[in-house]
């Protein structure tokens, strides 16, 4: 890889970088009950949406109007609720095989820099992270983040004016990987003409993925030199 022609590696976190268990889940439904004053009774959607799609539509699913303040009082309170539950993260949680090695890997090659393309609001997304070590292998100030917008396939635009803003040169989807578990991921780098590696560590198979147009799907991340050959192949 050439320095003369950077490549922006772009990680989804949740069931692509970690695994957080079940503390989601219950940072939520406090959150939603503090907010509401109502039980969370909806099975919360973890598909790859951002958190801004996801908690307006569990809160219309439950009655209530997002507007007026209320997704955003609930969203801040879901971020006090994950940083209360901090310590559980990394007792329940874990990093996914793998994982450690191909950031260290692709941080060690000429012209690439590491990022997120994530759902999870920003602070979550650093909260999550710090919490299992990998903060320090990405440059966040990068990424595209849940409360960037609505709309998954409108994050890569942030992410790509955040790297030309800190690294002094345009970004395009032609210079950028995209790697996510979801058919939400792959049609986020699809959409921006970026180059798709799917994992299949998360709700969808492989086939899914390889049928959703992913460029390159891997079981996991576990060989990191096929790792290494999704991400910078073919280019």
């Amino acid at each position: 890889m050439d320095e003369s022609a950077p490549l922006l590696v772009l990680w989804d976190i949740d069931h692509t970088l970690i695994d957080a268990g079940t503390v989601n889940r219950r940072a939520y439904a406090a959150a939603f009950n503090r907010a509401t004053g109502q039980p969370l009774t909806r099975a919360w959607q973890f598909d790859g949406r951002t958190e801004l799609a996801a908690a307006a539509e569990v809160l219309r699913a439950h009655g209530f109007d997002p507007g007026d303040g209320l997704l955003d009082s609930f969203l801040e309170l879901v971020v006090a609720e994950m940083h209360d539950r901090a310590a559980d993260l990394t007792d329940e949680g874990r990093v996914l095989p793998g994982a450690v090695a191909a950031l260290a890997a692709l941080g060690a090659l000429p012209g690439v820099w590491q990022s997120v393309l994530t759902g999870n609001l920003r602070p979550l997304a650093e909260l999550k992270l710090a919490a299992f070590g990998l903060a320090g292998r990405l440059d966040l100030r990068l990424g595209a983040y849940g409360d960037d917008a609505v709309d998954r396939t409108d994050l890569p635009e942030f992410a790509f004016a955040r790297a030309e803003q800190v690294l002094g040169r345009p970004f395009t989807g032609s210079r950028a990987v995209i790697i996510g578990d979801t058919r939400r991921d792959v049609a986020t780098a699809l959409a921006a003409g970026a180059r798709s590696v799917a994992v299949a560590t998360g709700a969808a198979s492989a086939a899914e993925l390889a049928a959703a147009g992913a460029d390159v799907v891997l079981p996991d991340l576990a060989d990191t030199a096929a790792v290494l050959r999704a991400i910078t192949g073919e280019r």
